[in-house]
């Protein structure tokens, strides 16, 4: 009798078979479990992305905005009194020059010059959000000038009126007219000429590429899922570790140079030095290419979903790359620049619109990230090292 030889597939068709209804019953409740349980997580995942990329925006509130005003005590007073509660921080200057210094070194977001001629100071590249602000601000001045002049207009009408009054009732009794009968020198339609005009300056304009700032709000995210895809690709593709800082290092360079190409030569929304930028882009993006490349060498492939939730899901967020960051709550926004995407966005504003700000704070905290996924490189590797030279020995 030929011997049947089952194969694997067979066997496991058999015994699945053989199967009685008591033990396949036996077997269902823990796949069961184990799908209601995926699919739990998987819900409290997404719940979880949805919560971090909406709630700046859902909880933006615009308040202690830095803004310069040049004027006296009582007139800045009046700027605070009826601007929004807590919406304006107010910062006294001596001049319009020195508040023009002040926007361009990011000090502060706009100004007040209360002279002669009232005029307010905004600019649209450091936020547009705020600059509507200040602008919605500034009409609401030139609405209370108007009806302040609206008034004295019909003051200086009735007090004409009662003079030529007085005049027609004295030249009909014979008596000589007294005082001026236009009212002493009071001229409505030159009091009308007089009125002050608000005027809106624009100091730190965008772009006619960006005009709306849109491109520079959104260029971050790009080099978040850039540093994220770097560093999955290189951790997942080269298996060296010391060859992954390899990788790391060149990817920064090519990634800069051609991100800087698409954004800046081709789409504007980059403005300033092409070097610059594009060292500041490769500097962002090895960051997080390193940070991932550091984890997956230390701990194993987990090591991807660390480094994508410490720059996606809580440093993405934070950034204030489409508000100011006073806008968000709490210490949120002071607290986003010390990450990738937060000290990357504000570089590249500063870099294309604010020459003059000050920047070392931004590099050093691209310098730092990087460093540290440099670090746990070397570490995994030591690491990696020791345990083989044990295994073989």
């Amino acid at each position: 009798m030929p011997t049947q030889i089952l194969s694997r597939e067979d066997k496991a068709d058999r015994s699945a078979v053989s199967e009685t209804p008591e033990q396949a019953a036996q077997a269902a409740p823990p796949q069961f479990g184990r799908a209601i349980l995926v699919a739990v997580l998987a819900a409290a995942v997404v719940s979880l992305v949805l919560l971090a990329f909406s709630w700046p925006t859902v909880t933006a509130d615009p308040k202690d905005l830095p803004i310069a005003a040049v004027g006296d005590e009582q007139q800045i007073d009046q700027i605070a009194e009826n601007a929004p509660d807590g919406m304006l921080d107010l910062k006294r200057v001596d001049s319009r020059a020195e508040a023009v210094q002040l926007i361009e070194e990011r000090e502060v977001y706009g100004a007040f010059v209360l002279e002669d001629e009232p005029e307010i100071l905004i600019a649209k590249a450091a936020s547009p959000a705020v600059a509507q602000q200040l602008s919605g601000i500034g009409t609401q001045m030139q609405h209370s000038i108007d009806q302040q002049a609206i008034s004295g207009l019909q003051e200086g009408t009735k007090k004409m009126q009662e003079q030529m009054q007085k005049a027609l009732e004295a030249a009909a009794s014979g008596q000589p007219p007294q005082g001026n009968p236009a009212g002493e020198g009071a001229d409505p339609a030159a009091s009308a000429m007089e009125v002050p005009q608000v005027k809106i300056t624009d100091v730190v304009p965008l772009s006619d590429d960006d005009p709306s700032g849109a491109g520079l709000a959104i260029a971050g995210l790009p080099l978040t899922l850039g540093g994220i895809v770097g560093g999955v690709l290189t951790s997942m593709g080269i298996r060296s570790r010391r060859m992954r800082l390899v990788g790391t290092i060149v990817y920064g360079v090519v990634g800069g140079l051609a991100l800087a190409l698409i954004m800046q030569t081709w789409f504007g929304i980059l403005q300033g030095s092409f070097g610059l930028n594009a060292v500041a882009i490769g500097l962002s993006i090895a960051a997080t290419v390193g940070l991932i490349n550091g984890f997956v060498s230390l701990i194993g492939p987990a090591g991807i979903a660390i480094g994508a939730v410490l720059t996606m899901l809580i440093g993405n967020p934070i950034a204030s790359l489409n508000q100011p960051k006073e806008f968000l709550a709490g210490n949120w926004g002071d607290i986003g620049q010390f990450f990738v995407p937060g000290a990357a966005g504000t570089l590249l504003r500063d870099l294309s619109y604010f020459p003059d700000a000050p920047m070392a704070l931004q590099w050093w905290v691209l310098s730092a990230w990087l460093a540290v996924g440099i670090a746990l490189m070397l570490v995994g590797h030591v690491i990696a090292h020791k345990k083989a030279h044990a295994a073989a020995h």
